[in-house]
This record gives structure tokens, C-alpha cells and sequence, in this order.
């Protein structure tokens, strides 16, 4: 990689490091998209029992947070796993690559 596209890709990194700190006080307390249709396809008492039922695998960060963290728990949670994913995403490229 040449220099150009090495400040590119850490500019990137920095920005998404930089959402993963802000998502917590942007975040909309609204229902996202997925939940809004869900409300018009499925009753509502249907989807509180829905919502009620345990999950087949568990999270370790379950919505987005670290329980008993409040604020700076949603952060380390949105931002590990931002760095997960680049890690892996970076990973997978490694793997990948394949030079002509």
C-alpha cells in the first residue's frame, strides 16, 4: 500500500472509532426500522411475548452495552466491537489477497 491509500485507511479507522464513541449519545430511543415494520405486520402483544422469549445463543454485550457500565459501558461495547470487526475484516484481507 502506498502512502495515500495508508492515510485513507487509518482516516477511515479514525472514523470509525470516532461513531463508535458518539453512537451512544446520537442513538434514537424511537424503535429502529426493523421494530417499526415488525409493529405493522405482527400484534403488539404478540412481539412483547416475542421480545420476552430467551434467546438461542446469548450476547456477551447484549444492546450494545456493558451491564452496570451505563454510558462508558455502551461505548467500550460499540467500540470493541468496532475494532472486532476491523480486525477481522483486516484478517479476511490477509487471507485473501492475492497479488497478480
Amino acid at each position: 500500500m502506498n502512502g495515500k491509500n495508508m492515510k485513507f485507511l487509518y482516516a477511515g479507522i479514525a472514523i470509525a472509532l470516532l461513531v463508535s464513541v458518539l453512537a451512544p449519545f446520537l442513538a434514537s430511543t424511537n424503535p429502529d426500522g426493523l421494530e417499526s415494520a415488525a409493529l405493522g405486520v405482527i400484534d403488539e402483544s404478540k412481539l412483547s411475548e416475542l421480545e420476552e422469549m430467551e434467546p438461542a445463543v446469548s450476547s456477551p454485550m447484549t444492546d450494545y452495552s456493558i451491564e452496570g457500565m451505563g454510558k462508558s459501558g455502551e461505548i467500550m461495547a460499540i467500540t470493541i466491537g468496532t475494532i472486532a470487526v476491523l480486525a477481522i475484516s483486516f484478517g479476511l484481507g490477509k487471507v485473501f489477497n492475492k497479488k497478480a
